[in-house]
């Protein structure tokens, strides 16, 4: 038996070690983030944090992993799944909702991270029984069709017009270029933009 290689690390197995420190590396930073982020670590070491977050006006204490994302949070913990999931890599906009009133991915945003700031998804943009504006304007303007894309598309719109009113139908395709329709519904939902921001 040759000798020569012994104590040597494959390529095979050096490939392994690195994805090991690699995943290793990823939990932890997570794990630090959401704690830097306000989360309380569960003195019990069940590896759950504790998370207060401020869901359409109302505060809500949760216990999470702290790898959950807002998105799960909002649909599987506080049941408000007006908010999808679509693709969940970022890539569709159908997750979107403000923090502090910035529109955000849901799917990329860790539940933790968001700790004690003001989170508005599609259920608390209507006040008192009466559509939000954008609301109206997308059912006025046949702004969608299946309707799977539709909360993601008026979270965007509604913080489109609170960014600065887009003037013309190529500002409005180019600010919501975020969000995909797969059915294709761009043109009504370019006019319920337009119509909505001339009437702001």
């Amino acid at each position: 038996m040759d000798d020569s290689n012994e104590g040597r690390i494959s390529r095979r197995g050096f490939l392994g070690r690195t994805a090991t420190a690699s995943a290793v590396l990823a939990v932890g930073g997570q794990l630090a983030d959401t704690e830097a982020a306000g989360a309380e670590p569960d003195a019990g070491g069940s590896g759950l944090v504790d998370v207060e977050l401020r869901v359409n006006e109302r505060m809500e204490r949760l216990r999470l992993d702290p790898r959950v994302t807002l998105l799960d949070a909002v649909r599987d913990e506080l049941r408000l799944t007006g908010t999808k999931k679509g693709c969940d890599r970022g890539q569709c906009g159908a997750c979107t909702v403000h923090v502090d009133g910035r529109r955000v991915l849901s799917c990329l945003t860790l539940a933790g991270s968001v700790t004690g700031r003001r989170v508005t998804t599609i259920e608390g943009l209507a006040r008192g029984g009466e559509l939000h504006p954008v609301q109206q304007a997308f059912l006025d303007h046949d702004g969608f069709q299946c309707g799977f894309c539709t909360s993601g598309q008026i979270m965007s719109a509604v913080a489109v017009l609170r960014e600065g009113c887009p003037r013309s139908a190529e500002q409005v395709r180019e600010l919501m270029s975020g969000n995909i329709c797969r059915c294709g519904a761009y043109d009504g939902i370019v006019d319920a933009v337009r119509a909505a921001g001339a009437a702001d």
